[in-house]
């Protein structure tokens, strides 16, 4: 069997491309890009989000991520706070204009969000089972042998 041929690991790659390219679409119709609509998205699902947790979450350098939010500042749809907690630590809040553009993105015209609600439908067994699968195959992919470091 040819490994980079399975047909396990390409339902995978179909998967994550069916996604990524309805999250385009949002994007595109908002005017963002991908990484861009997550970061507002998960902004604000975590108000005072700090550059790092955000970089973090969306598994991206800090770089980069510092890079995505300039961007987002700059448009107006973001705004950098000092933390109360710590002077030196800036958080992120969304403008109006960021919630206006996230409500865009996201809305009842999302494709995105069209199809979850369709997979939320799915029986509850069925759910069930796909998630202990996954699981599954997720504990495979990230479990390290013993004799590698």
């Amino acid at each position: 069997m040819n490994l980079l041929n399975n047909e396990l690991l390409d339902s995978f790659i179909q998967i994550q491309k069916a996604l990524y390219s309805l999250m385009k679409e949002d994007a595109d119709r908002a005017g963002l890009t991908v990484v861009q609509l997550k970061a507002l998205y998960k902004i604000r699902l975590t108000p005072e989000l700090g550059l790092r947790e955000l970089a973090g979450s969306l598994k991206l350098t800090n770089s980069t991520m510092s890079g995505v939010v300039d961007r987002l500042v700059v448009h107006e749809l973001l705004e950098r706070h000092t933390s109360s907690a710590d002077r030196r630590a800036i958080t992120l809040k969304l403008t109006k204009k960021g919630e206006e553009k996230l409500r865009e993105a996201t809305g009842s015209d999302s494709s995105f969000t069209k199809k979850i609600i369709e997979l939320t439908d799915m029986p509850q067994e069925d759910k069930d089972h796909l998630l202990r699968i996954h699981h599954q195959v997720l504990n495979v992919l990230t479990t390290k042998e013993e004799n590698q470091e």
